[in-house]
Order: C-alpha cells, then sequence, then structure tokens
C-alpha cells in the first residue's frame, strides 16, 4: 500500500460523503500530477478475525515519475467491533510504509450535529453558516497549522458519538500520527434549505482539502444526496442495546 506523502483518509460512509468528496477531488491543470485508482486488502487476523479483511479504495496522485504526492484513502464501512480493528490496521500500515518520512494526514467528517455534545448539550447551530472544526494529533506540520487557521477550534470538552470519528480520533493519538481531523456538522432535518446546507459544508471540506493538497476540487463533481440514516441518528446496531 504505497502512500504519498501527504493522505487523505476518507470512509466510505453509507451517506456517500467520502465517495463524493474522493470523486471531487482532481490534479490542478497546470499540475503534471495524473490521478491512478486501486485498491487495498488488509489481513485483521492478527486481531482474531479471519472471515473479514480491511478493504478499501486508493486514489494516488502521481508525478510523472510515478511517485505519489498525494493519496486518498477510502476504508470500507465496518460496524463496532470490526470497525476499530480496521481503522488500526490500516494506520498501522501508514506509520510502516511511512517509516522513512512524515506522512501528512488529514481525515474529514461529516457528523450529525445531534452526535457532538459540548457538555450535555448538542453543538450551537451556526444559523446557516458553514462551521468547521479542526483537531490537531501529533507533531505540528505545515498542513496542520494552515488548517488550523482557517477552521475553528472544538470546545472543550467535546464528546464524539459517532463511531468513525471517535475511534480513528483516539487510534491516531495512541500512534502520534501529525494529523488534522476535519469536522463539519450535518443537519438532521431532510429540509430543502438543510440539505443545501450540507452541501455547503462538504464543498468547504473539499476546497480546504483541495488547497492543503495542491490539488483541485470540482464543485461540478460532487454527488451526494445527504440523508437521515435511521431513527433519532442512531446507528442501527446501537439498537441491540437499547
Amino acid at each position: 500500500m504505497k502512500l504519498g506523502p501527504k493522505i487523505v483518509f476518507l470512509f466510505n460512509d453509507p451517506e456517500g460523503f467520502g465517495v463524493a468528496i474522493a470523486g471531487a477531488l482532481h490534479p490542478n491543470p497546470n499540475s503534471s500530477l495524473h490521478r491512478l485508482e486501486d485498491l487495498f486488502e488488509l489481513s485483521l487476523e492478527g486481531y482474531g478475525i479471519k472471515d473479514c479483511k480491511a478493504c478499501g479504495n486508493l486514489v494516488h496522485f502521481v508525478d510523472d515519475n510515478a511517485i505519489s504526492q498525494v493519496s486518498l484513502l477510502l476504508l470500507n464501512t465496518y460496524e463496532p467491533p470490526i470497525l476499530v480493528c480496521a481503522i488500526k490496521e490500516v494506520l498501522a500500515q501508514i506509520v510502516v510504509e511511512m517509516s522513512a518520512t512524515t506522512p501528512k494526514i488529514i481525515a474529514p467528517f461529516v457528523v450529525a450535529s445531534s452526535k457532538l455534545k459540548s457538555g450535555s448539550k448538542a453543538l450551537a447551530s451556526t444559523g446557516g453558516k458553514v462551521s468547521l472544526y479542526s483537531v490537531q494529533i501529533g507533531a505540528e506540520t505545515d498542513v496542520t497549522s494552515t488548517l488550523a487557521t482557517r477552521t475553528q477550534k472544538p470546545p472543550s470538552p467535546m464528546q464524539i458519538h459517532y463511531e468513525p470519528l471517535s475511534c480513528f480520533h483516539q487510534l491516531a493519538r495512541v500512534l502520534k500520527l501529525p494529523t488534522s481531523i476535519l469536522i463539519g456538522q450535518r443537519s438532521q432535518s431532510l429540509s430543502d434549505e438543510a440539505l443545501e446546507e450540507d452541501i455547503e459544508t462538504l464543498n468547504e471540506i473539499g476546497e480546504l482539502l483541495a488547497s492543503s493538497t495542491s490539488l483541485c476540487f470540482l464543485r461540478e463533481k460532487v454527488a451526494w444526496n445527504p440523508t437521515k440514516r435511521s431513527k433519532n441518528g442512531e446507528e442501527p446496531w446501537r439498537a441491540l442495546y437499547g
């Protein structure tokens, strides 16, 4: 799983956010980079999981020497407890692959507003304005410092009730990977106005990713129809626990 020094870590989530972002990022017209797509598959047997692997898609932006400068990693959707094992294995592979250099990881998420809380309350609505938070993990890099100046710092303490984000955040901290986690809020409403705000949040994240990786974000290439996943925004597996 050869990777470029700049890595965008995405999830192939049911809402299609990760796929939409990956599909809209392209080389700048005036650059020499080329877009190449690949697949990856990592064993989870080390975690006692023999019937499932950590799989996903890779998009590389390579130069004229076929050397990847930016990699988009799109991990397939998994439910706990396989989810944490898959994330851990992919991050561990990044550590191995990037042992000779410092990776610069950006992990964008769009999370239902009800799943982000400050204290006992959900984060306040921004009244139609796009509000992006960033969390820096590990050593500071040019990417993390730039993103910090263009986003808000999340309130402290912030409770995360979204498994992919929570797992990724904890594992990146343990491995001390230089990472910027971008967090945008998604409305629970299905009104036209709310959906337009969700699309604008995705576009803002895409623009930040593009400027941080010297790529181009093509808004006309965005194909995303955000919808409510389930009642009260809960993941289906939580219903098993009442």
